[in-house]
């Protein structure tokens, strides 16, 4: 994929809903050349249809390396990084296209295929499935010190109000406790509080299941496998950072840096943005592949400040267990929360898009 691909794209091909995007996404991967297979979760979308993960292979039968490329992990998250993956199908690497020789392509449209059609974060179990890749010596237990004590503040058990003081209550917490406090008390990952943000769930969740079959026949004989996760609602409004599971002074931090920006790679630093969190996928992909080379990066795109994204989750799942589907307040909280992850505006759109293909042809390169 070339810079000028990246530069001149206009209309970036995004869907109305989960279907819709799902259809585009088959059908952009079959004219490419791509083999599809579909694996159900076994739930159905608002509109009666299957959910499903949907993977897209092209490339050598014994690969050398493999470059895959997901999306929908945090379900509504997809509305973006299918956009991603299709505008790729649909370009530069569409019709006459060759991979490189010792390179397998694999594509995984929707890993949390109900998040992505219900419009929510989380999957049919309420799992945060970027909680629930726990390693095998972990424990899908325990909870931090300080959830408890911000439970009501987070998941009030009540539909949400016209006057609500989420963004004083939590500007108190804030200068009380400091930022880090708060970031590692909430969004690390919890295991005892069902109904909450950030739930990681009791056991594995089906897409976790899915994805342990799945990989390791597509991963095969790989020596090095780099895996580009889409995600948004972190991070500066129109900006990008590739989370990395390794510390920041680590070899393969470096190396990411040289292969991808030494600006856009960040890896695990307890005081700043980004730090170590409990299930995450990366942690559980190095887990399963311990004899590859297995480099995840989660591409976040960043969109709205912190805590105006934090209270769109808080009232997206509010809306969720306390409104009756459908009903107005319902309504404004899924619209508030699609807001939240994925902007209406058109420049940040084509923008985040432009700059993704840039990222994908990045990981095409690396070696």
């Amino acid at each position: 994929m070339t810079d000028a691909a990246a530069r001149t794209l206009t209309a970036p091909p995004f869907s109305s809903d989960y279907l819709a995007s799902r259809t585009r996404f088959r059908a952009a991967a079959e004219a490419a050349g791509f083999a599809l297979q579909a694996y159900g979760i076994g739930h159905k979308g608002p509109r009666g249809e299957d959910l499903t993960l949907d993977v897209a292979v092209r490339g050598a039968a014994n690969p050398e390396r493999v470059v895959i490329v997901s999306s929908g992990t945090h379900g509504i998250e997809g509305f973006f990084g299918a956009a991603v993956q299709t505008a790729a199908l649909e370009g530069e690497l569409g019709a006459g296209w060759e991979p490189p020789a010792d390179t397998r392509v694999v594509f995984i449209h929707a890993i949390n295929p109900y998040g992505f059609a219900h419009i929510r974060r989380v999957n049919e179990d309420n799992i945060d499935l970027n909680r629930n890749f726990v390693k095998s010596s972990g424990k899908y237990a325990g909870a931090p010190e300080d959830y408890a004590r911000l439970d009501d503040l987070l998941n009030p058990q009540s539909a949400p109000t016209a006057l609500d003081p989420f963004l004083a209550k939590a500007g108190v917490q804030l200068a009380k406790h400091g930022f880090n406090a708060l970031k590692n008390a909430i969004a690390q990952g919890q295991y005892e509080f069902p109904r909450g943000l950030f739930f990681g769930g009791k056991g594995p969740s089906k897409s976790l299941t899915l994805l342990a079959e799945l990989l390791p026949p597509l991963v095969g004989s790989a020596k090095r496998v780099v895996h580009l996760d889409f995600h948004t609602g972190m991070g500066k409004w129109g900006t990008y950072v590739l989370a990395v599971d390794f510390p920041n002074d680590s070899e393969r931090v470096r190396r990411l840096r040289r292969e991808f920006g030494h600006e856009a790679v960040q890896g695990l630093d307890p005081s700043g943005v980004l730090y170590e969190i409990n299930g995450s996928l990366g942690g559980w992909l190095q887990d399963q592949f311990p004899e590859v080379e297995y480099d995840c990066m989660l591409a976040e795109y960043g969109t709205h400040n912190v805590i105006e994204v934090l209270s769109a989750m808080r009232e997206e799942n509010r809306a969720h267990h306390h409104c009756a589907p459908g009903s107005a307040a319902h309504q404004k909280a899924k619209q508030r929360f699609k807001e939240a992850f994925f902007p209406e505006s058109r420049a940040w759109q084509t923008s985040a898009v432009r700059d993704s293909l840039k990222i994908v042809r990045q990981a095409l390169a690396a070696r």
